[in-house]
């Protein structure tokens, strides 16, 4: 079991380089910004368990608030990392269970949709963000990268476990 779950953990891990790559290599093609959603989360989040990053800087206000934005910034990539890992580690878990060999096509896509909810459900039910705004751009822009996270996390885990594609 243990095997499994640093396999999987280890397959996610691979996954959100994948899907890092295709977030900034879309970036830079469409000269689009990076979202602003996972900090406005994160500082959300931490301001939800009492964490305070706005502590006192010695420099007066405009710090303070660059460092607060700053952390939220940082915590938010740190929370996309959990949920790449997170995903990664819950299929080491499942995937020996299964049985059989399935798909990876369509573990990937599963995968990848997973994450999808893993990153996108605490922004959306924060109220940070809302995908009826997001128009097929921005449901593009949101769902190849996590396929892409899901494709690769799948075939990583089989390459880990010995299967061949």
């Amino acid at each position: 079991m243990l095997r499994e779950t640093l396999m999987g953990t280890a397959a996610g891990a691979a996954g959100t380089v994948a899907l890092n790559v295709t977030t900034y290599a879309d970036m830079a093609l469409r000269g689009r910004p990076a979202s602003e959603v996972p900090a406005e989360v994160a500082g959300t989040l931490a301001e939800k368990v009492g964490l305070h990053l706005d502590e006192q800087a010695q420099s007066g206000q405009q710090e303070i608030a660059t460092k607060a934005k700053n952390r939220e910034s940082g915590l938010g990539a740190l929370l996309g990392y959990v949920a790449g890992l997170g995903v990664g580690t819950a299929y080491g878990l499942i995937r020996p269970r299964l049985g059989g060999r399935g798909s990876r096509l369509l573990a990937g896509a599963a995968l990848g949709m997973a994450a999808m909810a893993a990153g996108d459900l605490p922004g959306i039910v924060l109220g940070k963000t809302n995908p009826k705004t997001w128009g097929a751009k921005g449901w593009l822009a949101d769902i190849v990268p996590h396929l892409a996270y899901g494709l690769v996390t799948a075939a990583v885990y089989e390459a880990f476990a010995g299967e061949e594609g």
